[in-house]
Parts: C-alpha cells; sequence; structure tokens
C-alpha cells in the first residue's frame, strides 16, 4: 500500500479517476470509445451514458475505432480513452490517424508506465517512449502533455470542440490500484445502445 501511495504522490502523476473525471466533466454531444480495461472501469466510473462505446477487447484497436467514428460523424466530438499499454500495440494507427486528419478526433492516452491488465509490468513508455512525441512525430494537429490539473484544464477545453483534430493528450497517471467499476459487457447491448443514440434503428 506504501508504494501505491508514493506513486500516487509522484510529481507529475495525477489519479486516474479523478482525471477521467475532470476531462469528461460538461461532456456535452461528446461521443466516448474506451480501450480495454482499466480506461472503460474509469469512463464507467465517471458515470455511465448511452453515447459511450466500450470495448471489451481489440487491444490495440480503441484509436481505429475512434477514427472510424469521427469520420462518419463529422459533426460530434470524438474522445477515445486508452491506456499506454494499448497504444503502444497501435503504434502505425496514429500515422493513419494523422494523415487522416479528422478535425473532431481526440485520443486520450492514460500513460502510468505500466501494463495494468497483465500484472502491471512496466511498458515500454515506463522505459522511456514518449508517446505524446511519437504523435507529433506522425503529425497530429495537437499534442498536450498533461501532468497537473492546469494540464486537465486545457486538454478538456481542447477535446469538447471540433475544428483543430486530430489531437493527442497524454495523461500521467499514477501506478496504483484502481477498483473496477463494470460497465455492461454484452457487446451486442452496446452496440444496440450506440446506434440508438445516434438515431440508427435496430440491425
Amino acid at each position: 500500500m506504501g508504494e501505491a501511495m508514493n506513486a500516487a504522490m509522484a510529481p507529475g502523476r495525477l489519479e486516474r479517476r479523478k482525471a477521467v473525471a475532470a476531462l469528461l466533466a460538461d461532456r456535452g454531444r461528446m461521443l466516448v470509445v474506451t480501450g480495454l480495461g482499466s480506461p472503460t472501469y474509469d469512463v464507467f466510473a465517471a458515470g455511465d451514458h448511452d453515447a459511450n462505446f466500450y470495448l471489451w477487447g481489440a487491444m490495440g484497436g480503441a484509436a481505429l475505432t475512434g477514427l472510424g467514428l469521427a469520420m462518419a460523424q463529422p459533426d460530434r466530438p470524438v474522445t477515445v480513452f486508452t491506456g499506454d499499454g494499448e497504444q503502444l500495440m497501435g503504434l502505425g494507427g496514429l500515422a493513419t490517424i494523422a494523415v487522416s486528419r479528422p478535425r473532431n478526433l481526440s485520443i486520450v492516452v492514460l500513460d502510468n508506465g505500466h501494463y495494468g491488465e497483465t500484472g502491471g509490468q512496466l511498458s515500454h513508455s515506463g522505459a522511456g517512449v514518449d508517446l505524446a512525441k511519437v504523435a507529433a512525430a506522425t503529425g497530429f494537429t495537437s499534442v498536450i502533455d498533461v501532468v497537473d490539473d492546469a494540464g486537465l484544464v486545457a486538454a478538456r477545453n481542447a477535446i469538447g470542440t471540433i475544428g483543430d483534430g486530430p489531437r493527442f493528450v497524454t495523461v500521467r497517471i499514477a501506478h496504483e490500484a484502481t477498483p473496477r467499476a463494470l460497465p455492461a459487457r454484452d457487446g451486442s447491448w452496446i452496440k444496440t445502445r450506440f446506434r440508438a443514440h445516434l438515431g440508427f434503428g435496430v440491425k
């Protein structure tokens, strides 16, 4: 427990649940895609919503799922919440997003430098790979590196808008145990609810 407390208090490391809740405050018409594991739990803990599309698998695919949604719904802000481990598996997807230039898409990476879903092993970002710099190198229009509350405010103001995307937001979070908050796991139900929110019938 002492290790978790030290991680939570480390300079430049935020508490993940509070950070996600701050980013989703007054979300308006934002559509949200969540990556495997903890990002899904974090978004659900901040409040379930018909405009949340929870991914329970497809590790590495959250950002590209968000790209497809952003292209299909250009008049809605789309935000993907994922972790550093998952995004490291989909680095090529960042290049695809950058060259596609969706004006309404934001990728938020909750970066604790560890693979949270497989036992807390050190990830490449924990070993020095800077995902924000990778995103900038691929050509993302806006890159925000969040290490404090002021950074959260700036990120929140950015992801809720359309016009200067794609945006890449790295939120430096503490590596600590967080209780699971589990939304529905029925993929068909999640899909149907999301489609109904967008005004589509059941298929």
